[in-house]
């Protein structure tokens, strides 16, 4: 059947509806990967978001049951260019059309989603609507204006577990060529993993390199974590405006210092305002698997998976905070490190899932950092 969709500044795309027929919206946002589509869906730092996939054809390779990053797909709703109801694939177990009906996911396809990419780079990420229900141009413009924006938004309780749990899956049998775990002395290290939106490649990564990780939800106490007995604590990736998770700030406060920390997208964002720092929207954010960062340190480029509609300002940032890394095409902050704590962080997504491999090494370096802080 026919359906729209409309920005909250009125611009409007017809196309043809798949998944489940209906209306949902949220903040429209392009990923530029041209592989993933299943992870992305299942990423829930899109949860509230609709996902514009910038290559054209999307659903060839089907659907799987090691692919999914969450136990459901988190995005809002899906927009691409041409949607391919046949796959090919030895991995596939059914088709990206199902899996949509299946969790009444709303999407659209036959749109400009190049048309679409353009003009939110140049206006920005804004709210919209995929609608199969209504044909009003104008009554949609204004229920996507109506929608709450991405700022002052905590989606983290809305994604996280319900209660604690163990991981212990590593990557086998598709693992990256350097996920696995570092030669050394057969040491395992306890890891409290704070569910923000948490990926399962993530817990993968860390269980590749010897980690027994326990995940807690996002508003548990430092106090509780701590009692645990960890070697470290990891801050995930998640959704929505880490200035409204303030609760997740002050925990991490309150442990800083105290045991090593490791965070990854949001837990980066978070990290930088528990270090004193302060965040801001980006204008269209950075959503693929393939944007460059580089490492300070040594000057190595690393081609780099991201998903982030938030930055941390580098003016913000206290002397006692070192930048570690910068993107190479806005230049906005992308990793840092306390100079004297063992805490750091990174805004983009070492694990990948999808994306390369470059950045595989932080989670040695968190290790290493555990092995220091036993030994001291």
């Amino acid at each position: 059947m026919d359906a729209l969709l409309v920005l909250e500044d009125g611009r409007a795309f017809r196309g043809r509806s798949f998944g489940m027929p209906g209306e949902c919206v949220g903040e429209v946002v392009f990923n530029t990967g041209m592989t993933g589509y299943q992870e992305i869906l299942s990423d829930p730092s899109y949860c509230g978001q609709l996902v514009v996939m910038t290559a054209p054809h999307i659903g060839n390779t089907g659907v799987n049951e090691f692919d999914p990053e969450s136990i459901k797909p988190q995005v809002a709703g899906f927009i691409v260019r041409l949607h391919n109801e046949d796959y090919s694939s030895w991995r596939a177990r059914g088709s990206l059309n199902q899996l949509l009906r299946d969790y009444g996911i709303v999407a659209i396809s036959e749109i400009d989603t190049r048309a679409l990419t353009r003009h939110i780079r140049s206006a920005g990420a804004m709210r919209g609507i995929i609608s199969s229900e209504d044909a009003s141009v104008e009554r949609l413009a204004e229920k996507a204006r109506n929608a709450p924006p991405m700022e002052g938004q905590d989606l983290t309780r809305v994604v996280t577990c319900a209660a604690p749990y163990d991981w212990s899956e590593g990557s086998a049998p598709f693992s990256p060529l350097y996920a696995a775990r570092p030669s050394g002395d057969g040491q395992t290290f306890r890891v409290i993993a704070y569910d923000f939106g948490l990926k399962r490649t993530i817990l993968r990564r860390l269980a590749d390199h010897g980690c027994q990780v326990t995940v807690v939800p996002s508003a548990t106490p430092a106090a509780e974590a701590l009692a645990l007995g960890p070697d470290g604590i990891f801050y995930s990736n998640g959704p929505g405006d880490p200035a409204a998770a303030d609760y997740a700030v002050e925990t991490l406060r309150g442990m800083i210092g105290r045991t090593p920390v490791f965070g990854i997208c949001l837990g980066h964002q978070l990290m930088g305002l528990a270090l004193g720092g302060t965040t801001f929207k980006l204008p269209f954010g950075h959503h693929g698997i393939n944007h460059p960062v580089r490492h300070i340190p040594t000057g190595r480029v690393e081609i780099t998976s991201q998903n982030h509609g938030f930055a941390v300002d580098p003016d913000s940032l206290p002397a006692d905070v070192e930048i570690t890394h910068i993107n190479l095409n806005d230049q906005t902050v992308e990793g840092l490190r306390h100079r004297t704590l063992s805490a750091f962080s990174v805004q983009y997504h070492p694990e990948a899932g999808p994306g390369p491999h470059d950045a595989t090494y932080l989670f040695a370096e968190f290790v290493r950092l555990m092995h220091e802080w036993r030994a001291a």
